[in-house]
């Protein structure tokens, strides 16, 4: 639907900071919550945002009005770290991340080696994401440049805002899916000079892991980062523990799994390290110190029996977080699902993941974490206007459950335990419905 001026009306939530930090003084200062509000939208940004009461006689002439009533309106879905050629392979079983990996992941990315069928799988991913209410991925390709020229081609269709790379991987893999330094440098700079900055699309160098790239190909990696500034970087780390001791046998004159990565120079603000599950004090002191963030994967932490994030200490290090599907780890593409499973970890852990933080993570948190927060993340005046609406009454379950709620926090805890794509009703885009 094109549309140039465009009023939403329901009750309306964005975060304006992490609650974790607000908590300390007033909780209340993090967000902006209507439970009658208006978000006026301009051909795709936000306009303004208020009361109904407020803005209602004051909207431009020939406004179209959207009535959402009694459904939850916030900024559309973040994911940190997701694989699309794995979409096929949610739900794999038995095996822990190395297992997984060979028995499962190497066999099917191998048919990405066809534009054709990456494209199909692509197709099915963005409905995916649209019905999970995701606006903003990071995504993984696969080891051929045709898996991101499908992902791009579909993404730019659809005036999507994502953050895709082709794989690197040059040993530790099968023959058939693994490439050298210079052909990795070589389709990755094709790819960025191609698609990087093009409409909404962004691009990612991305090594795979240690264990699967060779030191000249970080180095690789390394050049690529400084030759285009303002890319981004994305790559696992510390996911479990036989990995771990993998990457010290591999590269034993390193002080960590993270500083592997560190002496190629691959940290940074733009640089995104999916799991972070097993992090010593000095990782977590070198990721604050270089602004790199962390995708807190919970639903594939738990599905490979990897462990559990320390959210508390990353906060305490003052390191940007976002949220991870993971899939197909991840065996679910729903970032309300994510939260069912996040605050699990954390309880093991002895420690709560409150409503409001989830909510931050999954919008503003993930945002700041790709470093979009002047573009995505909240409904600040100028921003992109990527929404999704959320319906409480999805479900006769939620339904029941949602109206014994007192406050906000109440419903905002249901819809993270009871919620998935049955509770998403619409997912909008630059101010147009795609779901």
């Amino acid at each position: 639907m094109n549309q140039s001026t465009l009023a939403i009306r329901g009750s309306i939530l964005h975060f304006l900071e992490d609650p974790a930090k607000s908590a300390r003084s007033n909780a209340e200062d993090c967000y902006e919550y209507y439970q009658d509000g208006i978000m006026l939208v301009q051909n795709g940004y936000i306009e303004s945002l208020d009361s109904a009461d407020e803005l209602l006689d004051k909207l431009p002439e020939n406004t179209q009005v959207l009535d959402y009533s009694g459904r939850l309106i916030v900024p559309g879905f973040i994911d940190t770290h997701i694989h699309y050629p794995q979409t096929e392979m949610i739900a794999s079983y038995g095996e822990q991340l190395l297992e997984w990996l060979e028995t499962y992941t190497f066999p099917t990315e191998k048919q990405f080696a066809e534009e054709s069928y990456a494209a199909e799988i692509a197709d099915i991913f963005f409905q995916q994401l649209a019905a999970a209410g995701t606006t903003t991925a990071m995504v993984f390709g696969t080891v051929h440049p045709q898996s991101v020229e499908a992902f791009f081609k579909a993404a730019d269709a659809k005036n999507l805002r994502m953050i895709c790379g082709k794989v690197m991987m040059d040993r530790n893999a099968p023959e058939y899916l693994t490439d050298t330094p210079e052909s990795s440098y070589r389709d990755s700079k094709k790819l960025i000079e191609k698609w990087h900055g093009k409409g909404r699309l962004q691009y990612a160098v991305t090594p795979r892991f240690a264990p699967t790239s060779s030191a000249e190909q970080l180095t690789k990696a390394g050049e690529l980062l400084k030759e285009f500034p303002g890319l981004y970087m994305q790559t696992h780390l510390s996911e479990n523990r036989n990995e771990i001791a993998w990457v010290r046998q591999l590269f034993p004159d390193s002080k960590n799994y993270l500083d592997v990565y560190d002496q190629f120079g691959l940290l940074g603000k733009r640089s995104v390290f999916a799991h972070g599950t097993h992090l010593c004090d000095e990782e977590f002191s070198r990721l604050h110190e270089t602004e790199s963030a962390l995708s807190f994967c919970p639903t594939s932490n738990l599905f490979l029996g990897s462990g559990l994030f320390n959210l508390k200490k990353a906060e305490a290090y003052n390191i940007c977080v976002g949220l991870g599907t993971d899939v197909g780890g991840g065996t679910s593409f729903s970032i309300l699902q994510t939260l069912n499973e996040a605050y699990k970890t954390q309880q093991l852990r002895g420690e709560k993941l409150t409503p409001l933080k989830s909510f931050y993570l999954a919008t503003l948190g993930g945002a700041r974490a790709l470093d979009l927060e002047d573009k995505i993340g909240s409904f600040r005046i100028g921003k992109e206007a990527d929404f999704v609406v959320l319906n409480g009454a999805a479900t006769p379950l939620m339904s029941l459950r949602t109206k014994k709620c007192k406050n906000l926090l109440e419903t905002l805890f249901v819809y993270s335990i009871l919620g998935d794509d049955r509770a998403v009703e619409a997912t909008y885009v630059m101010g147009n419905r795609i779901y």
